[in-house]
């Protein structure tokens, strides 16, 4: 256990970028380039294990998956994508009602989205990107997830169907990022490449950022909990390991002005852990990247939570909803016992693709503005123009432009000329 000035002395933003993969996942960027979808192929075949005929996977292959799902796991799909359209609708950007200066709001054309599957097959990632460009009026969307030996998990397919994606292919890691970026014989060109995966992925996003868009370098994942001597310990327990069990390199944060309730909670953790079924990930997670901290003071709690700008943060005490205004660096900032990180991963409604590694200093959470695009609209009226001229002038003349000038001055002139007539 850390005190704070420990703490801070300790803590650093953990490099996100692994710089060992960067050669080998340029070579095969380059490859798929080249060889389109016999690259695809041969790397699902090195990587991944399986042999593919095709790609594609067809529209009734998702149908077929979607009917085959036990109800009850359809009507939470169907639930969780309900809260998403409803809160997305909600901060959706407005279209300005000025009528000289403005800006106009367009979807993109284009997206693609990738989906991790393996071990822990995200479903509701599928949801938490696709709605967000459903919502934006994506004209196409472009679903990639890695191939299994047995096929794609089937409630990840029946995700695509729910959310009507135009086409879904069965290719992961980086050759799939190369894929969406460049195009292949099967695969189309996107305009931007938005979801979570592996190292492979993130030094892919970041390679063909540029060529492309993307939303983040996503990370491995992470909460920081905030809890007093009123927190239910075992609620606290399971919330440090439901990251901690999404990767060996997930880092936890415990912090409190309560040494008692951080002993509490971690003898929660010890008691609950070997009885969950990834307990060996939640195990070398926690042992090699949890933090807990003790502080003195309210206001050092604050500090320490806003120096380590955590993907999600839970604040659960008595006076939580006083954090609101406090917490300036979260990607996510969950308030209250009855908040907790896994309501928001699923059905809450904003998306759970979130800045990590500290980047919420200045990078936010996906939403349905990240798939639109904007441009500036200037018509103005003539007295705008005669108002807003002789400044232009003077900056023109300052910069030594003498046709940005010109283009000014002579129109200023004409407009002063036939008032005066």
């Amino acid at each position: 256990m850390f005190n704070a000035q420990e703490f801070t002395q300790i803590f650093t933003e953990e490099n996100e970028m692994d710089w060992t993969v960067m050669e080998t996942v340029q070579s095969m960027i380059k490859t798929v380039q080249q060889n389109g979808d016999r690259a695809l192929l041969d790397y699902s075949k090195q990587f991944d294990r399986v042999e593919l005929d095709e790609l594609t996977i067809s529209k009734e292959k998702l149908k077929e998956a979607y009917e085959s799902l036990p109800s009850d796991l359809r009507e939470a799909l169907e639930a969780a994508k309900e809260n998403i359209e409803q809160y997305q609708q909600s901060i959706k950007w407005k279209q300005s009602e000025s009528s000289e200066l403005y800006q106009k709001i367009h979807p993109l054309n284009r997206v693609g989205i990738y989906v991790p599957g393996g071990t822990a097959p995200l479903v509701s990632t599928v949801l938490m990107t696709t709605v967000l460009a459903n919502v934006a009026g994506v004209k196409e969307t472009t679903i990639v997830t890695p191939p299994q030996p047995e096929g794609v998990q089937q409630a990840i397919l029946a995700a695509c169907y729910i959310v009507e994606a135009d086409h879904v292919y069965q290719v992961g890691g980086a050759q799939a990022i190369a894929a969406l970026a460049y195009g292949t014989e099967t695969i189309q060109k996107v305009d931007k490449i938005v979801g979570p995966g592996n190292q492979y992925v993130a030094m892919a996003k970041k390679l063909v950022y540029g060529d492309v868009g993307i939303d983040s370098i996503a990370g491995p994942s992470e909460i920081v909990v905030v809890v007093d001597e009123t927190t239910n310990a075992e609620w606290a327990a399971y919330d440090l390991m439901a990251q901690a069990e999404h990767d060996v390199l997930a880092r936890t944060f415990l912090i409190s002005e309560s040494k008692e309730k951080i002993e509490e909670i971690l003898s929660e953790v010890e008691k609950k852990r070997s009885t969950q079924p990834r307990a060996e990930i939640i195990s070398k997670s926690l042992l090699d990247h949890h933090y807990a901290v003790h502080t003195a003071s309210k206001a050092e709690t604050v500090q320490v939570v806003n120096l380590i700008a955590g993907e999600h943060v839970s604040i659960q005490t008595k006076d939580a909803e006083t954090y609101v205004d406090l917490v300036t660096t979260a990607g996510a900032l969950f308030v209250g016992d009855l908040s907790p990180e896994a309501i928001g991963d699923y059905v809450a409604g904003p998306s759970h693709v979130l800045p990590t590694g500290g980047n919420a200093r200045f990078s936010n959470g996906l939403s349905v503005n990240d798939f639109l695009r904007t441009n500036s609209v200037i018509h103005l009226s003539p007295a705008s123009f005669e108002r807003m001229a002789p400044s232009g002038i003077r900056l023109a003349k300052e910069e030594a432009l003498q046709a940005h000038h010109d283009s000014l001055y002579y129109r200023l002139e004409d407009i002063q000329n036939d008032k005066n007539r």
